[in-house]
């Protein structure tokens, strides 16, 4: 079976499960711990970086090159269309996502977490101990922005990224309005890619992530709950509802399964 190592709440690890689920290809979900998991990740795959895709003896990192070897190993229901000039549309649209949805949706978060307390803590694994998660919701804003900025995402860098993404999402909401895909009829890996990577902005509403019940629908303050951007979300939330596998509990290690924690040798 495929295994995707991977983190539960990584929207490049959702495009992946949205392109895998899209495919019907079961799959087992592999949680990495940040940090001590990533050294498997490391001996696995010469880098820390997720997801990484595990098919027998080969190891693929990087959600695109994840893409493309799914396609040509599991050719069933292709996410790059055969024209030429709409492939190249799609590949450039799907580097689009990774570079600016993908980018700037981490900076837009962090925004989000640093003004709602309650927020940031809902974010924590739902086995945290309430008294850490009083810690952690007790964090002053201002420590939290100081910490940002060490990360990059100082107040210049958080509301540059949050204006290119407003300008994206009325973008997208352009061409949604005259089709059901990106490029038309069919959906293609640019879909999933755009889809998977705004999980930061806007969580789906439908039981497709491990987090609590409380998230679902739930998102950044002035972009999840704007209306401007409602045609965006609604396509989205149709997409997962066509495609996305929802969690579904069970003892059994399954494309519908929670994640399995890593185990290090």
């Amino acid at each position: 079976m495929l295994e995707l190592y991977q983190f539960e709440l990584s929207h490049y690890s959702e495009k992946v499960r949205l392109i895998l689920d899209y495919k019907g290809l079961q799959y087992r979900k592999i949680e990495v711990t940040p940090g001590v998991g990533q050294l498997e990740v490391y001996r696995l795959s010469g880098q820390r970086q997720l997801p990484v895709l595990k098919d027998g003896n080969i190891v693929i990192a990087d959600s695109t090159a994840i893409a493309q070897y799914l396609d040509q190993q599991y050719p069933d229901r292709p996410l790059y269309p055969s024209d030429a000039k709409e492939r190249a549309l799609t590949t450039i649209l799907e580097e689009w996502a990774d570079e600016s949805i993908g980018q700037k949706s981490r900076k837009v978060l962090f925004s989000g977490l640093s003004q709602d307390q309650r927020f940031r803590s809902a974010l924590l694994p739902a086995a945290t101990p309430d008294f850490l998660k009083n810690l952690v919701e007790a964090v002053p804003s201002d420590i939290l922005k100081t910490l940002g900025i060490g990360l990059g995402a100082t107040p210049e860098a958080v509301s540059s990224a949050t204006d290119s993404i407003k300008q994206s999402l009325e973008a997208l909401c352009t061409i949604l309005k005259e089709v059901p895909y990106l490029l038309g009829n069919t959906p293609t890996v640019a879909d999933f890619a755009v889809a998977g990577l705004s999980i930061l902005l806007k969580f789906p509403t439908g039981p497709y992530l491990d987090l609590p019940e409380t998230l679902r629908g739930k998102g950044v303050a002035g972009i999840a709950d704007n209306p401007d951007y409602e045609i965006f979300f609604n396509w989205r939330d149709r997409l997962y509802a066509e495609y996305r596998q929802p969690l579904i509990p069970t003892t059994t290690s399954s494309s519908s399964s929670r994640p399995t924690s890593i185990q290090i040798d």
